[in-house]
């Protein structure tokens, strides 16, 4: 008796031994494959980073190439009778350099180092506005659904950034619809819980306004899924895309602070749900800028930028117009050229990226040696500025003579007006 008993007691120590067990290589196995599967966004997440680095600098590089093209076609054209034969072809020219502006605003959307403006917009808001347009880029044969919750919620975003996101998801489900079909929009407000956020998500545990583009169209093998949001990677035919789209898309949700994932299986379509920071809405107030009509002036204006040509350009835009212009290749020769100019200095117009001191640090440095002069940043290059807030103005490359001058008047002319305010009051 006591012997089966002892039996009995053993086989069921035996039994909770394997059941601990097993519950302890299940819990080893979950903790094992958590780690895998964190390591492997985190290698992803490195290796779009340093492609990302790599396409800005050569959106940068590239961009001052592009104005000092786009801006001497403009002059010539501005000096050119309506009736010259050579107007078509150096139109083309313009044309041709604008649309490779536009190959490196997708560069920098992508590297999260495109100067944007961001503020509160409703998700649901930019989407109503978009649809008619949306409709027209993807075609009758194919059904646009949106499902847009009415609380969804806001974001801070540039709302061309994220109209940028939309029709660049529309074009790739509608490339995937070649006989036709149906494009969802959804957007809502998504709680994040701490368990999945992370892991699965990409992002912290929190409030968020969801937004998600689907498509009934063909769907992606793994082995494409992998590699969709780098630049240049494609699928299509040869001068069909250029690879840039979803490496756009990515930028501009990570830039934004969310994150966006993929759901998508051959012959069962796509789905992209991005998550971004939800925010409390506050009413926006419109800015106008004031009219223009004379974009000449006298003033001083101090330039730090280290492209030789693109220097070259704008010195002879700004000093046509009747404006004094003192040069410097980088930070430290603007500070210099700062400390030693005896007249006023009424503008410090700088680049963003240059050797030895770039436009942020100078920026600040300048603010101590000359207070109160404003700052006009010429860039299409910079995250740390989007990232610190309104440091500055800035003017985004490739620019036309127009915009330059437009924008530096507009500038001088608020502060002149700030300065007989100031001095009324005093």
């Amino acid at each position: 008796m006591a012997e089966r008993e002892n039996r009995h007691l053993r086989d069921r120590i035996a039994k909770l031994e394997r059941q601990l067990d097993a519950a302890h290589h299940e819990q080893v196995s979950k903790h094992v494959g958590e780690r895998l599967q964190l390591e492997a966004q985190l290698q992803q997440a490195q290796k779009l980073d340093g492609i990302g680095r790599l396409a800005g600098g050569v959106a940068h590089d590239f961009n001052n190439l592009i104005t000092i093209i786009v801006g001497y076609g403009q002059m010539a054209l501005d000096e050119l009778p309506g009736n010259d034969p050579l107007r078509e072809a150096i139109e083309e020219i313009v044309k041709a350099a604008m649309h490779g502006g536009c190959l490196t605003r997708q560069l920098l959307a992508f590297s999260r180092r495109q100067i944007s403006e961001p503020r509160d917009i409703a998700m649901n808001d930019v989407i109503r506005d978009f649809e008619k347009m949306l409709k027209r880029l993807i075609g009758e044969d194919i059904e646009v659904v949106l499902s847009l919750q009415p609380d969804a919620g806001a974001l801070v975003a540039d709302p061309y950034q994220i109209e940028q996101v939309i029709m660049n998801l529309a074009i790739n489900a509608r490339d995937a619809m070649p006989d036709g079909g149906k494009l969802f929009i959804e957007t809502s407000r998504f709680e994040a819980p701490a368990q999945l956020a992370l892991l699965r998500l990409g992002v912290v545990a929190g409030t968020y306004v969801q937004l998600a583009v689907s498509d009934t169209g063909t769907g992606m093998a793994p082995a494409v899924k992998e590699h969709i949001f780098e630049p240049f990677f494609t699928t299509k035919e040869p001068g069909k895309g250029t690879g840039l789209g979803l490496s756009t898309v990515y930028g501009i949700v990570t830039q934004c602070g969310g994150s966006i994932t993929v759901e998508t299986e051959p012959g069962h379509g796509s789905t992209f749900r991005m998550l971004f920071p939800y925010v409390e809405s506050a009413p926006i107030v419109a800015q106008t800028a004031p009219e223009l009509r004379n974009f000449s002036g006298h003033e001083t204006i101090l330039m730090a930028e280290d492209e030789a040509g693109l220097r070259k350009y704008v010195r002879r835009i700004l000093e046509d117009k009747g404006y004094k212009v003192v040069e410097a290749s980088n930070g430290n020769q603007a500070l210099e050229a700062a400390r030693q100019h005896r007249g006023p200095i009424d503008l410090l117009l700088t680049d963003i990226v240059m050797p030895e001191m770039g436009g942020v640090d100078l920026v600040g440095e300048f603010a101590a040696l000359r207070p109160h002069v404003p700052v006009l940043c010429m860039s299409g290059y910079s995250e740390r500025l989007w990232r610190q807030g309104e440091l500055a103005s800035y003017l985004q490359k490739p620019f036309t003579p127009v915009m330059l001058l437009s924008r530096i008047r507009s500038i001088l002319d608020m502060e002149q007006t700030a300065t007989k305010h100031q001095t009324f009051h005093a």
